[in-house]
């Protein structure tokens, strides 16, 4: 069982910046993938950004330039830092982990520009 707690998410003005955080227990090493989902407003739940076992990201067109994903496996702790932020990005950021076939959510945290 993992357990994924998010923080770090609120109110900015358009052109600023967030980091978010999502503590993972009881452990990161063991996850294949990690990544953070997003879900505006009437809209439907989508991908963010992404990183794997090894260290490999990958990223939404959307995002690609502005947001960078990073693990930190000693702490157990995955980030999303957010710069120029736009209106386009208020949404409830989740963070999520897959486990085998299982995949794992944290209970979100909103982002609002």
């Amino acid at each position: 069982q993992v357990q994924l707690v998010e923080s770090g998410g609120g109110s900015v003005q358009p052109g600023g910046s967030l980091r978010l955080s999502c503590a993972v227990s009881p452990s990161s090493n063991s996850i294949n993938y990690m990544g953070w989902f997003r879900q505006p407003p009437g809209k439907e739940r989508e991908g963010v950004a992404a990183i794997d076992s090894d260290g490999s990201t990958t990223y939404a067109d959307s995002v690609k330039g502005r947001f960078t994903i990073s693990k930190d496996n000693a702490k157990n702790m995955l980030y999303l830092q957010m710069n120029s932020l736009k209106s386009e990005d208020t949404a409830l950021y989740y963070c999520a982990a897959i486990v085998g076939a299982t995949m794992y959510w944290g209970q979100g945290t909103q982002v609002t520009v």
